[in-house]
């Protein structure tokens, strides 16, 4: 695969090889019946390059199980190089999602990549959706066609940006959106939190175009978009730290986040996310109206 000069940062196929070998899988696993129609990801990714695409990030889920590896679920990220030239602060990507174990159909989603950070968010528009494509047919006509759909529905997601850019929030609604994200990234499932990782944490800025003119360094920028950011990549990339309470003799140890590195969980969080700054957006809407 060979990408135009303006994919100067693309993954090469050796750096695709060594990220997600699953992708490269000859054939699928042998759980799989013969109705199942097998179309390697890269096959999938030398039409798509030919159409514009290039690829900028590569992950794969691990397995447990003996010879699954080479298999198993994985999650690329593609940008088109229209979308690339034209883009300024955000680029529209393509997230796709497949597997040759029958984990997954093959999934597009939506996604921006915010160009002053490395993290990269994956929209969901009430009205966007994603694209499922079943191992059946000719699969990689429909990835392609279903990919310059997704690209179209990111570019949208471009409009709802430049709204929540211009959506001042108040500290206690930006307090308000740090405790729900809180309770998405470290509840159980009976809604129980142990950690003493804390809310407001995750309102820290990571870099100085994100902190408050306000002079708070501590706190994003008012707006919804700055903090939906700040969040979202304290709740993905991990790194934050906090001392457990011991016991009355012990002074407890410290605890460190990490990196959220599995895919279900990343598609997970970032839906989430989105939604919620959506539904924040959708409440300022209503008090101004």
């Amino acid at each position: 695969m060979r990408f135009n000069s303006q994919f100067s940062n693309a993954l090469t196929i050796d750096a695709l090889r060594s990220l997600i070998p699953s992708a490269f899988a000859t054939q699928a696993h042998s759980s799989r019946s013969s109705r199942y129609a097998y179309i390697p990801t890269s096959e999938v990714l030398e039409g798509l390059v030919r159409e514009g695409f290039a690829p900028y990030k590569a992950v794969q889920s691990k397995s447990r199980i003996e010879g699954k590896t080479e298999f198993t679920k994985h999650m690329i990220r593609l940008r088109h190089a229209d979308a690339v030239a034209a883009a300024s602060g955000n680029i529209p990507e393509v997230v796709i999602i497949n597997s040759h174990d029958g984990t997954s159909a093959y999934k597009l989603l939506s996604g921006i990549f915010r160009m002053i950070c490395t993290n990269g968010l994956i929209s969901w528009e009430k009205k966007m959706g994603e694209i499922s494509i079943h191992h059946k047919g000719n699969i990689v006509h429909q990835v392609i066609e279903g990919s310059f759909e997704i690209i179209g529905q990111s570019q949208k997601a471009l409009g709802t940006i430049d709204n929540w850019s211009a959506l001042q929030l108040t500290a206690g609604e930006q307090d308000a959106f740090a405790e729900a994200a809180h309770t998405l990234r470290f509840a159980d499932a009976d809604g129980k939190i142990e950690t003493p990782i804390t809310a407001s944490q995750l309102l820290t800025p990571r870099r100085m175009a994100d902190r408050s003119e306000r002079g708070a360094w501590s706190r994003p920028a008012p707006d919804l978009y700055t903090t939906m950011n700040v969040v979202q990549e304290n709740v993905i990339r991990g790194g934050l730290s906090a001392r457990q309470p011991g016991t009355d003799r012990a002074r407890g140890r410290m605890v460190t986040t990490r990196e959220v590195k599995g895919i279900d969980q990343d598609v997970r969080l970032n839906r989430a996310l989105w939604q919620l700054a959506e539904r924040m957006a959708e409440l300022k809407g209503s008090r101004a109206a």
